[in-house]
């Protein structure tokens, strides 16, 4: 299941304040800029900075790629 489209809109990284990519797929929103990935468990996404992870820069392309080729959008227009 994926998250509430209204939710998406208002979702943003807690530490740079910033827009995320979701990967509905991935159960995942993330940080191009900061290259932090937050989970979203059971519909949730856990947005605590201590609880995210850095992705290296490999992985990171992967999901900018990924992005790209799926028209995936970030949460909000900064």
């Amino acid at each position: 299941m994926a998250l509430d489209p209204k939710l998406l809109e208002i979702l943003a990284c807690p530490e740079d304040k910033g827009p995320l990519l979701y990967f509905v797929d991935e159960a995942t929103l993330y940080n191009p800029r900061l290259k932090r990935r937050y989970e979203v468990k059971d519909d949730i996404p856990i947005m605590l900075i201590d609880e995210a992870s850095t992705v290296d820069d490999t992985e990171a392309a992967r999901l900018v790629a990924k992005a790209e080729a799926n028209n995936i959008q970030p949460t909000f227009s900064a």
